[in-house]
This record gives C-alpha cells, sequence and structure tokens, in this order.
C-alpha cells in the first residue's frame, strides 16, 4: 500500500512535470514492478465498481479500465521513460483522483435522488473579455476580428484566431508606457500575451491591469482582481510582480494560480514551479512547487500541500472539487454561467469530489451532483434554486 501511494504521489509530480530526475526514476521503477500488479488490480477493481454514476461517466471509464489493465499486466513493455502515459493520461488522471478521494460519492451514498427542476437550460460561459486602452476606449473582444485592434505608444495589440490578445512591441525607440485593463463578466474568460511574453489566463468575473510596456520599467507589475494563471517569462533583471487588494507575489519566471475573488475566504497562491514570495502586511513567505499560500481574513499566511491540477482545473476548462461544500461549489457555477443561487430550507453540509466539463450545459453539471442524493436544484430564468 506504501507502494501504491508512493506511485500516486509520484505520478502527481509526472503529471504537473514537477518530478526532478531521481523521482522520474523511481516512478518509471515502481510502474514496471511486477510485484504491484495485483495490488493495483485489486485497487481499480475496487474503485471502478463504485463509479456507476458519478462525475466521471463521460470519461469512458470502460476504457479507461482496460487501458490501466493492459498497462499493468505487461509492466515488461513499458519503456524506460514511460512514453506509454499520454495514451492512458485521461484514465491515470481518474485513478489519482479516485486514490485521493476525488470522485463524486459519501459513505451514505444514496441512489434515490429527485431530479433537477429545469423551466430553461443554460449555457455555459465561453472566450471574451473587454479591453479599456489607456484612453478609456473599450473593446468588446467578441466582436473584434482577428488580427490588429488597436496601436498606442509603439505597442501592437492584436487578436489571434482562438481569440488571444497579444502585445508586441513594434517602436523600441518609444519610453512611454501606458496602463490598460482586461476584464471579463461573469460567464466569460480570456488569455493576454503580455509584451515581455508572459501568458495569462483570466477566469470569469475578473480583471487585469498591466503597462503595455515594460521596457522602462524596473519591475514588471500588474495588479489583478478575480482568478488568473500565470506563465510569466523569465527575466532576471526585472521581477514580475502581481498586485491583489492585500497582497504582492513576487517571481522571477514561474507558473502559478491567484484566486483573489471576495466572495471567498481566503486569498489562494498556487505554485506549479519555479518560485514566489508572497508579501502581505510585513509579513512574507516563499512557496515552493506544490504549495498553495492562503492569505486569511487576519493576515496570516498559511502554506499548505496543493494540487496543482485543481487549483488550475478552470484554465483546463474543468470545475474539479476537493472536499468542496455546496456554497463553495454554486459560487463557481454562479461566476461561469452567469445565474444567480438561493438556498432553500436547510442546506446539505456534505462534501464533493470530483470534476465536469465546464462546456456542458448547467443542468449536466446539476445533475452530477445530484446523483449523490444530497442536494436537489430548480431551474427558473437565470436564477437556481438549492435545496436538500
Amino acid at each position: 500500500m506504501k507502494d501504491n501511494q508512493r506511485l500516486l504521489e509520484l505520478y502527481k509530480l509526472h503529471r504537473d512535470k514537477l518530478a526532478s530526475p531521481e523521482e522520474q526514476e523511481e516512478f518509471d521503477k515502481l510502474l514496471s514492478n511486477q510485484e504491484n500488479e495485483e495490488v493495483l488490480k485489486s485497487h481499480f477493481d475496487e474503485i471502478w465498481g463504485k463509479l456507476s454514476e458519478p462525475l466521471y461517466s463521460s470519461l469512458e471509464i470502460s476504457n479507461s479500465k482496460k487501458i490501466l489493465s493492459d498497462i499493468i499486466s505487461s509492466p515488461q513493455k513499458l519503456p524506460r521513460k514511460v512514453k506509454l502515459w499520454p495514451k492512458w493520461a485521461a484514465a491515470a488522471s481518474i485513478a489519482i483522483i479516485i486514490f485521493t478521494g476525488g470522485y463524486l460519492y459519501f459513505q451514505t451514498h444514496s441512489q434515490n435522488s429527485k431530479p433537477t427542476d429545469i423551466v430553461n437550460d443554460i449555457a455555459p460561459g465561453k472566450n471574451g473579455a473587454t479591453l479599456t486602452l489607456a484612453n478609456r476606449q473599450k473593446i468588446l473582444i467578441n466582436d473584434a476580428l482577428a488580427g490588429n485592434i488597436a496601436t498606442q505608444s509603439g505597442v501592437s495589440i492584436s487578436k489571434n484566431a482562438s481569440g488571444q490578445i497579444i502585445y508586441e512591441i513594434t517602436d523600441n525607440g518609444s519610453n512611454n508606457s501606458e496602463y490598460n485593463t482586461l476584464s471579463t463578466t461573469r460567464g466569460e474568460q480570456t488569455q493576454v500575451r503580455l509584451p515581455d511574453g508572459t501568458l495569462v489566463f483570466l477566469n470569469a468575473e475578473s480583471s487585469l491591469k498591466y503597462p503595455t510596456s515594460f521596457k522602462t520599467l524596473s519591475k514588471r507589475q500588474v495588479s489583478l482582481t478575480g482568478e488568473g494563471y500565470f506563465e510569466v517569462a523569465k527575466d532576471k533583471a526585472h521581477p514580475f510582480i502581481v498586485k491583489t487588494s492585500n497582497q504582492e507575489v513576487e517571481v522571477l519566471g514561474t507558473h502559478f494560480n491567484i484566486n483573489t475573488y471576495s466572495s471567498e475566504s481566503n486569498v489562494r497562491t498556487t505554485l506549479l514551479e519555479g518560485s514566489v514570495k508572497i508579501s502581505s502586511s510585513n509579513k512574507s513567505k516563499t512557496l515552493k512547487p506544490n504549495e498553495q499560500a492562503d492569505l486569511t481574513g487576519d493576515g496570516n499566511i498559511k502554506i499548505s500541500e496543493a494540487d496543482a491540477a485543481v487549483a488550475v482545473a478552470w484554465k483546463n476548462n474543468q470545475f474539479m472539487f476537493d472536499s468542496e461544500n455546496i456554497q463553495a461549489v454554486m459560487r463557481m457555477v454562479e461566476r461561469w454561467y452567469d445565474v444567480d443561487v438561493e438556498y432553500v430550507g436547510e442546506i446539505t453540509d456534505e462534501k464533493f469530489w470530483g470534476g465536469v466539463s465546464r462546456f456542458d450545459n448547467v443542468s449536466k453539471v446539476l445533475k452530477s451532483l445530484e446523483s449523490t442524493g444530497k442536494v436537489h436544484f430548480k431551474i427558473e430564468g437565470r436564477k437556481i434554486y438549492v435545496s436538500k
């Protein structure tokens, strides 16, 4: 069992591209060890048996089971660098989520759930945003055609075919640095590549304020509200700083996620790779990969182990719940589907685990949650009523 748990720990590092050479070698050896075969098979059989209805039905569980079974029963065929991983990444992702409690299932699981009351269904959110230029001109990204959408102070701003906003320096002689703001409403998400090459993903109901050029600045500083995922371009001479309402995150080059929604109790920063320093009220702490920092309401910074896949699931167009109560789940639904939620009567205190696609209509998400028998929904217009 220890080897099995270690295998899953190493898989998470491998999946998130955080495994050291030593950890990768250990991972390869565990995968090819025939002594693990029966242990893994028995665990998979037990778990697949419990997955008759929760959130993973859409992930072709039966096919995933076959892939896992084929690989487990033929470990000697695994190449040294485990090149078969892409083939069964979906199956293994299910397995790692399951082994860490990640499926929608309770000890008191009931199949007698009431069907969702649907007057009308609600489509998922989509790519879109509003770009506010330095002169206060507003550009609706959805309405703009692909290609150049604005030019200011030696910087060209364009939109590519997938809707990503791209900043490019066109006049190296220009020393002006103006500020733009990219914002999303509920039901929107977007991406922007800043002039230094940093890539930022913005979740729904979020905004990013940034200079159009970092050329004359000693540090690359941006301001975030809501939630954003950053892939920061490396530049040791110019630290990259993300300011929120009550903290600063300083990096040189790294991948991390910040959730600073005012509706959440803590500001959460999750590090995928590199290193970041969290500062607030004369306190600071440094994060290592696969760690998260929670800035609490009283100003304390708490460090804990993180599951990076859960933290950035939204960026990969997934909802992923990791021991979330129904209120936390429905806040995600509110932001993405642009709906209002009202609670009726007593609310369940059960925790939810699992994941569903953000591309699904809201009724499918709610039906998956209802399969637990612990919660019921009624949709009227753009309002969702939640009850037991």
